[in-house]
């Protein structure tokens, strides 16, 4: 939903409001580190506070053959914090787009969560992300810095404020995705109401930063 303001109607009378969009529709917000890092700090918390403890009829059922649950995206973004963000920002302040970003295995997490419950792996990402974070805080990253360039394997030069912008805008989309997944384990149960429910018809996925 986009954030809205009120604006006063006038010549009615009734003193309307009635909501008006602060971005117009394509206009492009752009990247501010002070934003980024709050989100990016809440992410473990909002999982844990949604999945903790929850039967696993929501934690480990998926949306078919070579689909994920929640547990699958929980190790995907502690592979992600390993293998993505830090690591690439690091790459790009010393060799700039000398040398490009390694590959990203999608299909690591499968690795990272073998023989470890849900519980362990929400801590386990929790651990990282306090870690990623405060090594970011410690780049004291200028604006020069926010601009300079790297080499992503299939996207090519890439700048670290987009980089950093992506580590954001991924938390949000797994996010999405374990909230869809969930949904859908209650496809056929809500009925005619499926039609009303976006979350269930929704076929969007991720592919690999």
């Amino acid at each position: 939903m986009a954030l809205v303001q009120s604006q006063q109607i006038t010549g009615s009378g009734l003193g309307t409001r009635v909501p008006r969009p602060l971005l117009s529709r394509g206009e492009k917000m752009e990247h501010d580190l002070e934003n980024t890092l709050p989100l990016l700090a809440r992410t473990p918390a909002v999982l844990n506070a949604l999945l903790r403890g929850l039967p696993e009829m929501w934690t480990e059922r998926n949306e078919g053959e070579g689909t994920w649950n929640a547990r699958s995206v929980v190790a995907h973004l502690i592979q992600s914090e390993h293998e993505n963000w830090i690591p690439r920002a690091k790459m790009i302040l010393e060799f700039g787009e000398t040398r490009t970003f390694v590959p990203f295995g999608r299909e690591g997490h499968a690795r990272l969560g073998q023989g470890k419950t849900l519980a362990q792996l929400l801590d386990e990402f929790a651990q990282a992300r306090a870690t990623g974070l405060k090594e970011l805080r410690a780049m004291n990253l200028s604006t020069e810095d926010m601009n300079r360039r790297g080499r992503h394997p299939a996207l090519g030069a890439v700048t670290l404020s987009e980089l950093l912008a992506t580590w954001a805008a991924h938390d949000l989309t797994h996010l999405h995705q374990i909230t869809r997944v969930m949904a859908a384990q209650y496809r056929g149960a809500v009925g005619p109401w499926t039609r009303f429910l976006g979350v269930l018809q929704c076929a969007g996925h991720s592919l690999p930063a």
